[in-house]
């Protein structure tokens, strides 16, 4: 990998990108699919790495109630598990990653699609986790030592002074300070 590829996975994670969720009653932090596959873009490049599900199977399929409490009606859960390979084709690096997903619905069909897109895209983030903080790795610390809040954007008023100091030092004479100035 390039020495700037090696930079952008050991940086910490932008706290922007992560989410929480519930379970169990514990509070879980993730980062979303599309952002682990748009830093994979970013980092890795567009067309230099792969996604492949090697398995995909159903664990639970049983009929439930759905719903809010007092207007439930029947419906579907569904479990899968999949088994993603990443495969960063310039280097020829693969990782492989192990994930579950579970859909809820009327519709038995969606059920299953809602649990297998779950499931493909958990083990797709499991495989490029190991790649380091910008996929999540750095959740897995409980004190999240290399998840960072990013540097608000200077404000227009920063930005100027800073613009001015930029000026101020290129100038070689007090006259072009001067001149500088009375403009």
């Amino acid at each position: 990998m390039t020495p700037e590829q090696k930079q952008a996975l050991s940086a910490p994670l932008d706290r922007s990108h992560v989410k929480q969720r519930e379970q169990s009653g514990r509070k879980l932090s993730y980062i979303e699919g599309w952002h682990a596959i748009a830093e994979a873009n970013r980092i890795f490049g567009f067309d230099c790495w792969t996604r492949e599900t090697l398995d995909i199977r159903c664990v639970s399929e049983r009929e439930r109630k759905i719903g809010p409490q007092g207007r439930q009606r029947d419906g579907w859960g569904v479990s899968y598990i999949a088994k993603v390979r990443i495969h960063v084709t310039s280097d020829n690096v693969v990782r492989e990653g192990i994930g579950a997903g579970h859909g809820i619905d009327a519709d038995l069909g969606l059920a299953h699609e809602s649990a297998i897109k779950e499931a493909e895209t958990d083990a797709m983030k499991r495989a490029l986790m190991t790649f380091g903080n910008p996929f999540g790795l750095a959740l897995y610390d409980k004190t999240q030592a290399n998840v960072v809040a990013e540097p608000p954007a200077p404000t227009a008023a920063e930005t100027y002074v800073t613009r001015c100091k930029a000026v101020i030092a290129g100038l070689n004479t007090t006259q072009g300070l001067r001149d500088w100035w009375a403009r």
